[in-house]
């Protein structure tokens, strides 16, 4: 729909912003593919939104630049970048018509001849049948998708979208994230993304950079981000990991073994973040739900093929798609467990020995030298 042969990369050199003496973002390089959908995900404070309002022109850096394909736009004000933000709060015109709405931008830039842009880009977000009501008529969903089509409407290299679902439910904000999507898609401009809901970056996003503290934590795709975590805070704040103290017993033919909490465990070398050495100390993670659970009385006998541990169900939880489990485990405190339900176990009370078992490769490794609780506080309180 856009031509964006000429927009080029967005990137970041060196940018950093100050408050007297706070840090709202550390210096960072930053490249943001042309026409890929980018997210900036972290805690509330963490830096996200700061960097968002610099490449819109509604900060001004402290230090470095902000690029455009080859154009520095760093000095240059809000209206006079190639960048489109749309906010939490809709902005709209609430005496206005959703056309006039979406027209708006292009009758300030003095074209008169506006019927057919907007009512193409209507379509493209599925309200061309509502082009005559007022903004108080339409769900926040559909007021959403107005803000977007009114930002779009005028071509923007880049399309900023500041917690743009915010305001949504949930059930309406998932169905509001596949619409972005494919919107995105669709045009084919770059889109940056500030959010700290989890799930919402890894569902829409290309490419998620993890803020925290004014710093990139981690930058990847979704799926890499949670299959191998970097840090302690991308493993607790990107969904639940179970993370655990071991020791470095050997290392060689792409693997890593170790001790912990009485058991030998094994995972790849390339899967640890930190170079490990024998006797020295790391943190092995792995997700709930690549854990198999069984009881006791039925448990396989141990094999070097898997990872296993033994331990007590401490409480069970029953959400619908699966059972989430807490198990203590001796030597490692509790491990979260998520069970499926296909065919419940009605011996998996609390109390119950269980032994817990997984596919060595589903291990990461990380430096035991960092906070094994960074993420979760942040990871629990932005989902809650």
């Amino acid at each position: 729909m856009t031509d964006t042969s000429a927009s080029g990369d967005v990137r970041l050199t060196g940018i950093s912003k100050t408050y007297g003496s706070f840090t709202a973002v550390h210096p960072l390089d930053l490249t943001v593919p042309q026409g890929s959908f980018f997210a900036l995900l972290g805690a509330s404070g963490c830096g996200k939104t700061t960097t968002l309002r610099m490449i819109a022109g509604l900060e001004d850096p402290t230090t470095g630049t902000v690029l455009l394909g080859d154009r520095d736009v760093t000095d240059l004000p809000p209206h006079k970048r190639p960048v489109n933000t749309v906010f939490q709060s809709y902005a709209l015109f609430p005496h206005l018509t959703i056309h006039e709405n979406v027209a708006f931008g292009l009758r300030r830039r003095g074209i008169r001849s506006v019927k057919k842009q907007v009512g193409e880009m209507l379509d493209l977000v599925q309200l061309g049948d509502l082009a005559q009501r007022k903004p108080h008529q339409l769900s926040g969903g559909q007021q959403q998708r107005v803000a977007v089509a009114r930002a779009l409407i005028n071509h923007p290299q880049v399309l900023l979208l500041d917690e743009p679902l915010g305001a949504l439910d949930l059930k309406l904000r998932r169905q509001m994230q596949l619409e972005l999507k494919r919107i995105q898609t669709e045009v084919g401009i770059t889109f940056v993304h500030v959010t700290h809901d989890q799930e919402e970056a890894m569902t829409m996003a290309d490419t998620v950079a993890v803020m925290s503290g004014g710093r990139v934590e981690q930058l990847g795709a979704p799926a890499e981000l949670y299959e191998t975590p970097r840090t302690t805070f991308v493993a607790n704040f990107l969904g639940t990991s179970n993370l655990i103290e071991a020791k470095v017993t050997a290392v060689g033919g792409g693997e890593v073994e170790v001790t912990a909490g009485g058991a030998a465990l094994r995972l790849p070398a390339d899967r640890c973040a930190t170079g490990p050495a024998v006797g020295g100390r790391l943190l092995i993670g792995v997700r709930p739900e690549k854990i198999s659970l069984t009881h006791a009385d039925d448990a396989p006998g141990a094999t070097a093929a898997r990872n296993r541990f033994t331990g007590t169900i401490a409480a069970a939880s029953f959400i619908g798609v699966s059972t989430q489990y807490v198990i203590d485990s001796p030597g490692c405190g509790e491990l979260q467990v998520y069970v499926q339900n296909i065919e419940r176990d009605p011996r998996l009370v609390p109390g119950a020995p269980v032994v817990l078992d997984w596919n060595p490769a589903h291990t990461f490794g990380l430096d035991a030298a960092q906070d094994i609780a960074a993420g979760v506080a942040d990871g629990v309180a932005e989902a809650a």
